[in-house]
């Protein structure tokens, strides 16, 4: 197949979205962008990067304002801002890393990045990034306020035009199959001892348990099953009363985190979405599989949660409220979660909450 062809007809016929185009011609997002490295100059124009990601991402502040975007198969997460305090540790092509801007903020999982690019289709332009699939972990934006200059100039310092074409893989990877003999309540004894949400990833580790497992198995006081359509009441909840949230979507490459207000919510067809200017949400509600109301212990008191499932088991979305480390969640939106919830198991918790 030649898919620049068939790129080229596919956008004559409406489509718009590389993703969609892909999947039309079975395969992967990945694969259609390396075909356009040395394309003509008119349309899509792919050029192969140097693959040291983590100090690519780091010079990215040179270029000011940016939009990350960040997606899974049914949610996708998009913040402008700068990409600043970028760091990363640990053996090459495994670093794990941090971008901790005040808009900007991912943590990110190098392991799975396997080949980035430079694209530009007539006045947008971006840096992408795939795992060894073609499946895309993350992208960056220019924006109307960005250092053009800059951006050209670190997208020349980091093409690599001797760049081999990429082996991608066509494996399928199993999904993980749930022990059957889970101790259950040594899980929720470990559950009930967290001290620090970042422990409950160890918590599942230790286990061997699957984090929509997990909230099969917790204790009814931790993990309560809400309706699917939790996020819409949540995100208009948070809207309506200014209570500053945060949003995390991620895939294996990338977690991606807004923090502040939500503002305009709006829903079309399957598609619940957040359209405010330096933020944007859009979430497929018909994906969401399970919803669950989800507490954890901490030293700084209990910390809330809404978290969504896909029917495969995998995260979708987070939904938290906005707090600073060594400050308790604030009460609106512990108030606001256990609305969610309707079982006398989970009373509401008055106390360990901030104004």
């Amino acid at each position: 197949m030649d898919l620049r062809q068939a790129y080229v007809e596919a956008r004559a016929a409406g489509a718009t979205r590389h993703r969609d185009i892909a999947q039309a011609m079975g395969v992967t997002e990945g694969m259609l962008i390396d075909a356009h490295v040395g394309a003509p100059s008119s349309g899509l124009q792919a050029q192969r990067l140097k693959r040291d990601f983590p100090r690519l991402l780091a010079e990215l502040s040179r270029a000011g304002e940016l939009m990350a975007l960040t997606r899974n198969p049914h949610c996708v997460h998009e913040r402008t801002g700068v990409y600043e305090h970028v760091s990363a540790q640990g053996e090459p092509g495994r670093e794990m890393g941090l971008a901790l801007g005040d808009e900007i903020d991912l943590r990110l999982f190098y392991s799975q990045w396997a080949h980035g690019y430079a694209v530009r289709e007539g006045e947008q332009q971006s840096l992408q990034f795939f795992d060894a699939h073609g499946v895309a972990v993350h992208k960056v934006f220019t924006r109307p306020a960005t250092q053009l200059a800059a951006w050209q100039a670190l997208c020349v310092s980091w093409a690599d035009p001797d760049a081999p074409a990429p082996q991608w893989r066509t494996d399928t990877v199993a999904p993980a199959v749930d022990a059957a003999d889970v101790d259950a309540a040594a899980f929720r004894a470990g559950w009930a001892a967290l001290r620090d949400t970042h422990e409950f990833f160890g918590l599942l580790r230790k286990h061997g348990v699957r984090r929509m497992q997990a909230m099969q198995l917790a204790a009814p006081e931790f993990a309560q099953p809400v309706d699917r359509h939790a996020a819409r009441v949540v995100l208009q909840g948070a809207s309506a009363n200014g209570t500053p949230i945060m949003v995390f979507v991620g895939n294996p490459g990338v977690i991606q985190i807004h923090g502040g207000p939500v503002q305009r919510i709006a829903v079309m067809g399957p598609w619940l979405n957040v359209l405010d200017p330096r933020f944007n949400l859009h979430l497929r509600e018909d994906a969401i599989a399970q919803a669950w109301a989800v507490r954890k212990p901490t030293a700084d008191g209990l910390v809330s949660s809404l978290e969504l499932y896909a029917q495969d088991g995998e995260l979708i979305a987070q939904f938290f409220g906005q707090r600073k480390p060594g400050q308790p969640e604030r009460c609106a939106w512990r108030q606001l979660l256990d609305g969610l919830v309707d079982d006398p198991v989970w009373s509401e918790e008055t106390t360990g909450c901030a104004a």
